[in-house]
């Protein structure tokens, strides 16, 4: 696949799986030996990564994720993007706060045969946990 193909697999990637909640979309897109690594997580199998998506949904069930910028090289994507939702379901212990939140985040995928081999997923958990009231803002 091209590098422009690359990157239209992950755009559909994030608006099926991520902003639609298709769980589905991951079966589908996503190898399955694929290397799946989540923020306090680490390396995990697609049914736990299935798992942590339908969490989040559930605490942000109108979570949405903006690709600000994507770069592509060979079969690697990187991706920085914005996540945002309101807090209307218990996470990681907070219970709902109707807040808004905007978190950032970026993403390095490796594709291969038209599929999701890697995914290395980063956001900034402090920042999100901080808008939900969880931990205190830094002055």
């Amino acid at each position: 696949m091209s590098v422009e193909q690359n990157k239209a697999l992950v755009r559909r990637f994030v608006e099926e799986f991520w902003n639609s909640g298709n769980m589905a979309a991951a079966d589908e897109l996503i190898a399955g030996d694929a290397i799946l690594s989540l923020p306090g997580v680490g390396q995990t199998n697609l049914d736990t990564f299935k798992q942590f998506a339908q969490t989040l949904r559930g605490a942000f069930p109108d979570w949405h994720s903006t690709v600000e910028e994507m770069l592509g090289e060979e079969n690697s994507v990187a991706e920085r993007w914005t996540g945002r939702g309101t807090h209307q379901g218990v996470f990681q212990g907070t219970a709902p706060t109707g807040r808004r939140v905007m978190v950032p985040g970026v993403v390095f995928y490796r594709i291969a045969s038209g599929k999701i081999t890697e995914f290395r997923g980063q956001f900034d958990g402090v920042v999100l946990m901080q808008q939900i009231g969880a931990i205190p803002a830094h002055s």
